[in-house]
C-alpha cells in the first residue's frame, strides 16, 4: 500500500533585539536606564534612528525628524551612537546564535530568523526558544523578543506583539485566530496610502480582510489585492535564508603590466573600494569586514583583513583599505593583481543604516549614487584616482 508523506509541521522562530542601539547605550551608561532616550543624528538636521520606550509613550518613532521628536518629548537625552559598540553586540548575540541554531538568517543587524523545521522530534521548539533568548539576555545584557509560528511572517508578528522583552508563541493552526484583531497595516507593505484605500473599503482588522472576497481586493487594489488576502489567511512561504559571513562583494584588477607606482596603486585601491561600496549601498547592505589582496609576478598571493564597525561609506572603508595595503604590500615589489572584498554583510535597514539619512554626508552618498545610476559607476571619481590615471595615461597629441 502507497503511503503518503506528510511534510513536517514548520517552526520559525523570529529575534529582535529591542531597541537595539538604545539598550547597547544603557549597557555602557547604566544611568540612562529608565530615561527617555533616542539616538539618532543633530537637533536641526538629523532624524530617529531609534529610541527608548519611555520616548515612545510621547509619540517619538523611528525614522522620526529630530526636531518633531524633541518637541514630542522636549526631555528626552539625545544621544549620537557608538557605532563600534553596536556591530561588536550585533556579532556577539550573532554568535551565540549560531552555536546552538540548525539554521537561521541574519535579516538585519538586529533581527534573526531560525528554522527548527523537523527538530520537535528532539526537543520543545518553544522551550528551546526560551532557552536561546534567556543566555542571549544573560550573557550579553541585551533584552531580545521572540515570535514563534509556521512562518516567517506569523512569527515576525508575533515579535512585535510580544514587545518589550517578551515572546509568544502562535501555535499551528491558530494563525487566523491569532491575526484576525490586529489592524490591516500590521503587515510590512501597508503603507499610509494603502492603508487609506483598505479603511475607505471598510476594511480596518486583518479578520474583515480575510473575509473580503479575492476578487474585490483584486479589481482595486491590484495584485497587491490578491498578496493581501493571502496573507491574511495566515499563508507565507518564505524561507529562512541560510546565514554565511562569507557572502561578500569584491573586485579585483590583474594589470596588463606589473606595477611598481605605490601612488598609482593606491588610487586604483580607492576605486576598487570605492567601487564596492557603491554596490554595496545598492544592494542594501552593510559590511563588517573588508580585506585587500595583492599578486606578485610570481603568482604568490597574499591578502589580509580587518573586522570594522558595520559601514557603508566609502570615507570610512578607504582609509581602512589604505592601512591593510601597507601592511601587506612588500615594498618596491611590482604587483600583478589588486584586489578589495568586503565581507559580513548585512541588511540595510533604516534603523541599521548607522548615519542619518537626512544629515549632509547622508545626502552627499544619496546624490552621488544617484548620478553613478544615471551616468554610469565611472562618472564620478575621487581626485586622488583622476590624478593618478592621468599620470599613468597622459593626453596623447
Amino acid at each position: 500500500m502507497l503511503q503518503i508523506m506528510q511534510a513536517p509541521q514548520r517552526y520559525i522562530a523570529h529575534l529582535d533585539l529591542d531597541s537595539f542601539f538604545v539598550s547597547v547605550e544603557m549597557l555602557n551608561d547604566p544611568s540612562l536606564k529608565g530615561k527617555a532616550v533616542i539616538v539618532g543624528g543633530s537637533a536641526d538636521r538629523g532624524v530617529v534612528t531609534t529610541c527608548s520606550y519611555e520616548a515612545r509613550k510621547f509619540g517619538v518613532r523611528s525614522a522620526m525628524p529630530m526636531k518633531t521628536a524633541m518637541k514630542l518629548c522636549p526631555h528626552a537625552i539625545l544621544v549620537r551612537g557608538t557605532r563600534g559598540e553596536y556591530s561588536r553586540y550585533s556579532r556577539w548575540v550573532t554568535e551565540i546564535i549560531a552555536a546552538k541554531a540548525p539554521l537561521f538568517e541574519k535579516a538585519s543587524i538586529d533581527e534573526f530568523f531560525i528554522d527548527l523545521t523537523g527538530m520537535d522530534k528532539f526537543f520543545d521548539p518553544y522551550q528551546w526558544t526560551i532557552d536561546l533568548r534567556n543566555e542571549i539576555t544573560e550573557t550579553t545584557g541585551l533584552p531580545i523578543s521572540f515570535g514563534l509560528a509556521s512562518n516567517k511572517m506569523i512569527a515576525k508578528i508575533a515579535t512585535d506583539e510580544a514587545k518589550p522583552n517578551g515572546y509568544l508563541f502562535v501555535q499551528p493552526g491558530m494563525e487566523k485566530e491569532f491575526l484576525a484583531p490586529l489592524p490591516v497595516n500590521k503587515f510590512s507593505g501597508v503603507g499610509e496610502s494603502l492603508h487609506t484605500k483598505l479603511n475607505q473599503m471598510g476594511i480596518y482588522t486583518i479578520q474583515q480582510l480575510s473575509n473580503t472576497p479575492i476578487g474585490l481586493l483584486e479589481k482595486v487594489l491590484g495584485k497587491s489585492g490578491a498578496d493581501l488576502w493571502k496573507k491574511a489567511q495566515g499563508i507565507h512561504e518564505g524561507i529562512v535564508q541560510p546565514y554565511h559571513e562569507s557572502k561578500s562583494i569584491s573586485t579585483e584588477n590583474t594589470f596588463e603590466e606589473n606595477k611598481t607606482d605605490e601612488g598609482f596603486l593606491l588610487s586604483e585601491l580607492v576605486r576598487m573600494t570605492e567601487k564596492v561600496a557603491y554596490e554595496l549601498r545598492q544592494d542594501g547592505k552593510l559590511a563588517g569586514c573588508i580585506a585587500v589582496k595583492i599578486r606578485y609576478p610570481n603568482f604568490d598571493t597574499t591578502s589580509k583583513q580587518t573586522s570594522i564597525s558595520y559601514t557603508l561609506r566609502d570615507d570610512e572603508l578607504i582609509p581602512v583599505a589604505i592601512d591593510l595595503f601597507h601592511k601587506l604590500y612588500q615594498k618596491g615589489q611590482p604587483i600583478r593583481l589588486l584586489g578589495v572584498r568586503l565581507s559580513e554583510l548585512t541588511s540595510h535597514v533604516l534603523q541599521g543604516s548607522l548615519f542619518d539619512e537626512s544629515d549632509k554626508k547622508g545626502d552627499l552618498y544619496k546624490a552621488i549614487d544617484a548620478v553613478k545610476n544615471k551616468f554610469g559607476k565611472g562618472a564620478l571619481k575621487k581626485a586622488r584616482t583622476v590624478r593618478s590615471q592621468e599620470k599613468n595615461n597622459p593626453p596623447k597629441g
